[in-house]
């Protein structure tokens, strides 16, 4: 079936494929870091083809600061890939160097899910663990990156020179459903550095985003400034807060959350936006 749709794929697209999965054979074997994000499960999916479900084991971290509908997407997708799947809880709300909110949390957050993969790696059989880090991600700033090297974590996609332009286009030709899924990212990226990240804020903040998602929007971020709810969404999707009956529900159901006054980001969505600080 894979076959088949790698031979009606551009060249191009089909020559990057054919890369990564000679790549991911002569891994022999591996855990992936399974978030049920685009790039993670496009990575499922290239790892079952290149060395079989038994070789591939998929694992998604569970714990206050993830959500849990994208627990259940990644356990649909890894039944549709036809993968083996494990949720392991993780526990970095405990580690005070995480909870403080540095400009370095993800190593942290990173270092605690890699090292509890490594033990599991071990005790599995498995060569190796895998994440989902693309080429892009490379030049953004990303302090687990630190942790995956110091955790022998390798990175198949941005070995294998691949974009997320590219990951997307595979996806959709392979039939992921995720080929199209928003970027996504732990509810911790929602606070500014410094302020303490508490399982009562991520309640708050995962509460505000499904209120927004309910509401019909996609993509977006409600990012934690004390009082204040700063909502992001694409530009595109800024008239619909002109619409009087949702922007007072969107505001009402924030109120009633805690928040104190709610605001629209006029430069829309961008992943990272909590980074602007430390690149100015």
């Amino acid at each position: 079936m894979t076959q088949t749709v790698i031979d009606k794929m551009s060249p191009a697209l089909a020559g990057k494929y054919a890369l990564l999965k000679e790549q991911l054979a002569a891994l022999e074997s591996l855990v992936v870091a399974y978030s049920g994000g685009v790039d993670s499960t496009f990575l499922l999916k290239a790892a079952v083809d290149a060395l079989g479900s038994d070789r591939v084991l998929a694992v998604t971290a569970e714990s206050e600061t993830y959500q849990k509908f994208e627990r259940d997407e990644a356990e649909a997708n890894a039944r549709l890939i036809g993968a083996r799947h494990l949720v392991i809880r993780t526990e970095e709300l405990a580690n005070p160097e995480f909870a403080s909110n540095p400009p370095d949390r993800c190593y942290y957050c990173k270092g605690e899910l890699f090292s509890k993969l490594r033990e599991m790696a071990a005790t599995e059989g498995f060569r190796h663990v895998a994440d989902g880090t693309n080429l892009d991600d490379l030049s953004d700033i990303r302090p687990g990156r630190t942790a995956a090297k110091e955790n022998d974590v390798v990175s198949p996609l941005a070995a294998a020179g691949l974009t997320k332009d590219d990951i997307r286009a595979l996806s959709r030709e392979l039939g992921l459903p995720t080929w199209n899924k928003p970027a996504m990212a732990c509810l911790s990226s929602r606070f500014p550095y410094g302020t303490e990240i508490t399982t009562g804020l991520l309640e708050r903040v995962a509460k505000a985003e499904e209120l927004l998602r309910n509401l019909g929007f996609t993509q977006f971020r409600v990012r934690h400034h004390g009082d204040i709810a700063r909502i992001e969404v694409p530009r595109d999707s800024l008239a619909r807060f002109l619409d009087e009956e949702v922007s007072r529900s969107i505001t009402r159901s924030l109120k009633e959350l805690g928040y104190v006054y709610v605001t629209l980001d006029l430069e829309g969505f961008r992943s990272g936006s909590m980074n602007e600080v430390l690149k100015s």
